[in-house]
């Protein structure tokens, strides 16, 4: 039986940038380590890994929510060229819920993170898209 989200891991290139734009939205970082070698290379899959790895921890919430970032240092990181088009198969977009969806814009936008698109009204929230670390999609939901 499922209990609830635990976390996500997006691979960055900049790592200081990725945990900047998700202070912005409130994350903390609770631990970074280095992960190599074994048991890393069988768990994850790929050999010979070396990677930054970083959790961050979303402040005075309930259940708890990660966000965990990694910066391989070996190997390469795979570019994905379709990383923001909403029509590929696969990942699609992570949404966190907000209470002031357009003051989270603006501390956003004060940090040079820019929205994709207007706002707009769907399912009874306010909604706008932002382009989070390394072109993932990041929803921001106010609920009326």
């Amino acid at each position: 039986m499922l209990r609830r989200f635990d976390h996500l891991t997006i691979v960055v290139r900049d790592l200081d940038r990725a945990k900047e734009f998700f202070a912005v939205l409130g994350f903390r970082e609770a631990m970074s380590v280095v992960i190599a070698g074994e048991p890393f290379s069988d768990y994850m899959g790929v050999p010979e890994i070396e990677a930054d790895h970083v959790t961050l921890v979303l402040e005075d919430v309930t259940p708890r929510t990660e966000i965990q970032l990694l910066r391989y240092r070996h190997p390469d990181p795979l570019p994905d060229p379709h990383i923001r088009d909403l029509n590929k198969l696969g990942m699609n977009h992570i949404c966190f819920a907000v209470d002031d969806v357009e003051e989270e814009v603006a501390r956003l936008r004060a940090h040079g993170f820019e929205p994709r698109n207007a706002m707009m009204d769907f399912h009874a929230r306010k909604l706008v898209f932002i382009d989070g670390p390394e072109g993932v999609t990041v929803e921001l939901a106010e609920w009326h």
